[in-house]
Parts: C-alpha cells; structure tokens; sequence
C-alpha cells in the first residue's frame, strides 16, 4: 500500500503543479515577475535566459521537500518528487519541443503533441506580457478556441488602438510566428 500511495501522490503532484505553474505564469510571470520572464519572449542570445531563474526556484523547492521528507516528513519527498517529475515533463515539452533549447529540432504533426505547440506559439505571438493566450506547459486548449479569443481580443486592442497583439499579416494567413529561441 505505501508504493501505491506514494506513487499516487507523485502523480496527483504532477497535475497539481500544472495548475500551479498555469497560475503562476498567467498572474506572476505576466505580472509582477516579468522582470524575468520577459527574456522568454524575446530572442535568446545564450544557452540561459533570466526566465530560467523560475526553474531555479521551483527545483530548489522541490530538494528542499525531499530532504525534509527524507528526514522524516512523509510525504514531503513524495511531493518533492512528483515536483522533479514535473520540472522533466516541462524541459522536455516546453524547454525543448516548443523553444529547441535541445541540438534537434522537431515538429509534431499531429495529436496532443501538435495541439500543445501550435498552443504555445499561439501565446507567444501576442507582443508584450499583456492578452496572452493558452498559459498551460502540459495542457493546451483546443487551438480552433485560442485563435477565435486571439482574434477576438486583436479586435478589442484595435478598436482600443493598441499594439500589442500579434501581426495582423500573420493572423491573417492564420500562421503565428515561431516562440524566440
């Protein structure tokens, strides 16, 4: 029973922190951290951009859960684990699929795969930190949805005569430009 148990809460950690790393991009890193999130959205020029200070973070705290759980703490290490399992699945889709931060480039051509970067181009082709869509690392709104609300709030920023949403030109070919790298 404790493998079970411990096993159901690294998973139940992994879906858990979906919603708090959506949260957490949507109103802190398009909010008061943009200070470094910002860097994401624009042209990387090394391997490390200051947005990865996030992953710093949340890496730090999931090896303070684990030594607190190693040290006695049940399930602490657990939590901390389905943490570092998170963290993987995110360098793996977004780090890597989405940014090419690895030495391949792939392009997912159909499926969940394909849904989760067209996703996550999508919030990436509103400039700025403001009328982003599709906040998720690991779940991705129907496309078809975001490009209606995309188009939608363009529809608002230009009646409101702002900028900041993506380029009118490629919204029209119905292409998004690729995430900076």
């Amino acid at each position: 029973m404790p493998v079970l148990l411990n096993t159901l809460i690294v998973v139940l950690t992994v879906a858990v922190m979906e919603v708090v790393a959506t949260l957490a991009h949507k109103y802190i890193m398009h909010g008061f951290g943009w200070g470094w999130h910002r860097s994401h959205h624009e042209p990387r020029t090394g391997w490390f951009e200051r947005n990865d200070l996030y992953a710093v973070v949340f890496a730090a705290l999931a090896i303070v859960l684990i030594a607190f759980g190693t040290a006695g703490a049940w399930p602490l290490q657990w939590i901390g684990a389905g943490m570092t399992a998170y963290g993987a699945i995110y360098f793996v889709l977004h780090d890597g699929l989405v940014h090419k931060r690895w030495p391949f480039s792939l392009i997912p051509r159909r499926g969940y795969m394909k849904r989760l970067y067209k996703a996550h181009r999508l919030h990436h082709a509103v400039k700025g930190r403001e009328d982003g869509v599709s906040f998720g690392f690991i779940y991705a709104p129907p496309v078809e949805k975001l490009e209606a609300e995309l188009k939608r709030r363009q529809g608002a920023d230009a009646a409101r005569g702002s900028s900041s949403a993506a380029s009118s030109s490629a919204e029209r070919e119905n292409k998004v430009p690729p995430p900076p790298r």
